[in-house]
């Protein structure tokens, strides 16, 4: 009988394997980083064949860490960074172009153009999504336009689109030897090409963005069998498919509507359970796909996406050598007791929820001569909390609810310093679980649902436990005034790209 179940979580930079027991947690782990390819300013790419060559290491890797092999497996589910986009020749195998990641801008043009007629939230009602570079849409557009031959063997029926969970599962299930092309609603919601309503690929949004159908991957409930395993992992079921975000919902066991969860990774990702109905946005959020488990209805959600945060503390280390490994921050930010007057704003690629803005660069401000590291560094954690407090304002605009307790995971909860400071901006208690890569977790339970492995979300919720609970610290007063100076920061970042 098998007693375990694993999930290839493949994220920005990195790769891994985890393999989880019935109560949830970990067993076995194997993780692998991957090149970050830079070609231009604003642009972003991953090398696919990289991407599935890390899977198949940490694959193997995590299954020697635990001792077992495939039969010890009841299901594997795949958890991706989202919108990042590759299109493949389904003959060969190969991708025609590097990946586009997520946070690359060159889509801008075309975003622009598109936005000509009707604005940026022209295909909102239909698709939940402002038109932003964060989207797969406007990549695969672009990819079709400057590829050569690409557009003629798309029509042909040549080629193959995916989001990386895509990718991963079509290489999982034996890629050019039958692979499945898959993806579930989750990851479609991220594609602006996909309806609210019918959970389908729109018709009108395929012929404005000029992306044929055959190329576009059926979509499938977020926990239901796929199709089997080859290789290290032969004849498991690949069971579950959730976008890295709502994987981590999934981890967090905020199945009920008004629960919400923020993951702080690369970027910072706050997604509100708003039940079966679509819930539209009129302050800045995402309307997206929470999940859907087998024949239920799907699950929608609110989402406050921030494109820089974890991602900041990397760049200090990589760019300016600040600091030589990312824990570090904490300790630096503490030699100073405040900001001493700094804000900075990671605008590099633009500014996410609430505000959609790519002409937007990054800025730090109020810089004077008593400024030392220490206040950077701390001004670098803090972008991270104020950030999420404007996603949590929209959030309460929108749903009319307003949050109590805000679950987080991801890399930067052990960080304490920002997780009080966080608490403290926000003015609710933030609450740690005890599997803080509730990410990976949560494509396993998806998987093991598909197979019976957990009967129900009941079984999921008694495996949830709480580690760590913040409280807010800090006066009202000292609270509104900070956010105010961080709102006039912003501000500064913004019309800094001319868009000729």
């Amino acid at each position: 009988m098998a007693k375990y179940v694993g999930a290839l979580d493949q994220g920005t930079t990195s790769t891994r394997f985890m393999i989880f027991d019935h109560a949830g947690a970990v067993v076995g782990i194997d993780q692998k980083e991957h090149e970050q390819i830079y070609p231009k300013p604003g642009w972003v790419e991953h090398d696919p064949m990289e991407i599935w060559t890390r899977s198949v290491e940490v694959i193997r890797g995590a299954l020697a860490k635990a001792g077992i092999t495939a039969a010890d497996l009841a299901a594997v589910g795949v958890t991706n960074q989202r919108e990042t986009t590759v299109v493949w020749d389904r003959r060969t195998g190969k991708p025609i172009h590097n990946a586009i990641v997520w946070q690359d801008t060159r889509t801008a043009d075309i975003c622009n153009t598109l936005a000509k007629d009707g604005g940026q939230d022209r295909f909102r009602a239909k698709v939940g999504l402002p038109l932003a570079t964060y989207f797969s849409g406007p990549k695969v557009k672009w990819i079709l336009e400057n590829v050569e031959g690409a557009r003629a063997k798309a029509e042909a029926g040549d080629l193959l689109f995916g989001n990386i969970d895509t990718w991963c599962i079509w290489n999982l299930t034996g890629g050019v030897d039958g692979g499945v092309h898959v993806t579930d609603v989750s990851n479609a919601s991220r594609t602006m090409l996909m309806n609210l309503e019918t959970l389908d690929w729109d018709p009108d949004m395929l012929a404005v963005m000029g992306i044929p159908r055959a190329m576009l991957p059926a979509i499938k409930p977020s926990s239901a069998v796929y199709g089997k395993g080859v290789g290290d992992l032969a004849g498991v079921p690949v069971a579950g498919d959730l976008g890295d975000q709502q994987a981590a919902l999934f981890g967090q066991t905020c199945f009920s509507a008004g629960e919400a969860k923020n993951t702080y990774g690369t970027g910072c990702f706050m997604l509100l359970n708003t039940g079966t109905k679509p819930v539209p946005s009129k302050s800045g959020l995402l309307t997206t796909l929470g999940y859907k488990i087998g024949d239920q209805p799907a699950v929608y959600c609110l989402e406050g996406s921030i494109a820089i945060t974890g991602a900041l503390v990397q760049w200090l280390r990589d760019n300016l050598g600040m600091i030589k490994t990312s824990p570090e921050i904490e300790d630096l930010a503490k030699t100073v007791d405040d900001n001493g007057g700094v804000y900075f704003v990671p605008a590099f690629s633009g500014l996410f929820a609430p505000y959609w803005r790519n002409d937007a660069r990054g800025v730090i401000a109020g810089l004077t001569r008593y400024v030392n590291k220490g206040h950077i560094a701390r001004a670098v954690l803090e972008a991270t909390a104020w950030q999420t407090r404007e996603v949590l304002d929209a959030m309460n605009a929108d749903s009319g609810v307003a949050l109590t307790a805000l679950k987080v995971d991801g890399g930067m909860v052990f960080n304490e310093l920002l997780m009080q400071f966080q608490s403290d901006v926000l003015a609710v208690p933030v609450i740690r679980p005890k599997v803080a890569e509730t990410t990976a977790l949560g494509a396993a339970y998806a998987a093991g649902l598909a197979v019976g492995f957990w009967n129900a979300v009941e079984d999921l919720r008694a495996n949830w436990q709480k580690d760590k609970e913040w409280h807010p610290q800090m006066d009202s007063s000292t609270r509104e005034s900070e956010y105010k100076l961080w709102k006039k920061a912003v501000t500064r970042t913004f019309d800094w790209v001319e868009n000729h």
